[in-house]
This record gives structure tokens, C-alpha cells and sequence, in this order.
């Protein structure tokens, strides 16, 4: 029997401190950053990347 985690938000990449709570955080203060930082995390945790707007993205497994 496998086990999976499925339908929950794994991390978060954001701009500044304070945005993003309750999930491990990564901080990058650039665009370019944010978006190869969260590509990574994607990769590693094989999940999909939302963008939310006001410098947070989201990694989450459907």
C-alpha cells in the first residue's frame, strides 16, 4: 500500500517576511529569484507552482 500527500500547499517563495505564514518559507527579493526558487522547490517536492500575486508564490501537490 503507497501513501501519498496529496491536495496541500508544500512551501511558499516570497518577497518579504510577514506575507506568508503556517508553511516553510523562502525569501527572494527579486522576480527572477522567486520564480527560479520556486521552479526548484516544484522539481524537488514534484509539485506545481501558483503564483498569488504581491510576491508569493505557492508550491502545492494536487
Amino acid at each position: 500500500m503507497e501513501v501519498t500527500i496529496q491536495k496541500v500547499i508544500l512551501c511558499a517563495v516570497a518577497d518579504e517576511p510577514g506575507k506568508v505564514a503556517g508553511v516553510p518559507t523562502f525569501y527572494a527579493r527579486d522576480e527572477e529569484s522567486r520564480q527560479k526558487k520556486a521552479l526548484y522547490l516544484s522539481r524537488i517536492l514534484q509539485g506545481a507552482v501558483h503564483d498569488l500575486g504581491d510576491g508569493v508564490l505557492i508550491v502545492v501537490k494536487h
